[in-house]
């Protein structure tokens, strides 16, 4: 039985902060796992990080698109 995706949410975290800790929760990610990241704002700028570093390793799936929470379902692909 497939185990509920981690919910990561950075909208109380400091700005400078967010980055590195969604790639950190990226990176223990095995192959098919995900999370879901919670957002207060569309993270578009970090989809694009995201294809520049991880251009075939990551899926990017939007569940809400705001406007008080974005939650977007990251995976690591095979």
């Amino acid at each position: 039985m497939p185990t509920p995706d981690q919910e990561l949410d950075v909208r109380d975290e400091a700005p400078a902060n967010r980055h590195a800790l969604i790639f950190e929760t990226f990176g223990r990610l095995q192959p098919g796992e995900a999370f879901v990241l919670v957002n207060d704002h569309d993270p578009k700028p970090l989809y694009y990080q995201f294809s520049a570093e991880h251009s075939d390793s990551f899926s990017w799936d939007y569940l809400e698109e705001g406007p008080e929470a974005w939650r977007v379902r990251i995976g690591r692909t095979a």
